[in-house]
């Protein structure tokens, strides 16, 4: 299933808690998402200019529509500070039919 109030969970992590924030209250500010929850910092190893890296990140869970996806990850790519930011968007195929319908609602003609 995938149609304009398919709710998503959108995966995106920060390189500190100062960015983390700033983007969390930007997205919510310009009605991208429902919700962001920052979660606590992760160690993440990755390929990177040729090599393995290795950095403390900050995750943040977003929970938006198929509808705002577009928009939210343009948003996203212009506002990250990483060259190339983690954006990656799963669909909920099950949850809460209140919760599911809260996220519809919120984000339903409402990005900007």
């Amino acid at each position: 299933m995938n149609t304009p109030h398919q709710s998503l969970v959108v995966w995106c992590n920060c390189p500190d808690e100062t960015s983390a924030k700033a983007l969390a209250s930007g997205i919510i500010s310009a009605r991208l998402a429902a919700c962001v929850n920052q979660l606590p910092a992760v160690q993440s190893t990755y390929h990177w200019d040729g090599g393995i890296e290795t950095a403390s990140e900050v995750p943040l869970m977003i929970k938006t529509s198929q509808a705002c996806y577009a928009q939210l990850e343009q948003w996203l790519l212009t506002h990250h500070p990483y060259e190339v930011p983690e954006i990656i968007a799963l669909p909920i195929v099950a949850g809460a039919p209140s919760y599911l319908a809260w996220i519809a609602q919120e984000t339903d003609g409402r990005a900007q």
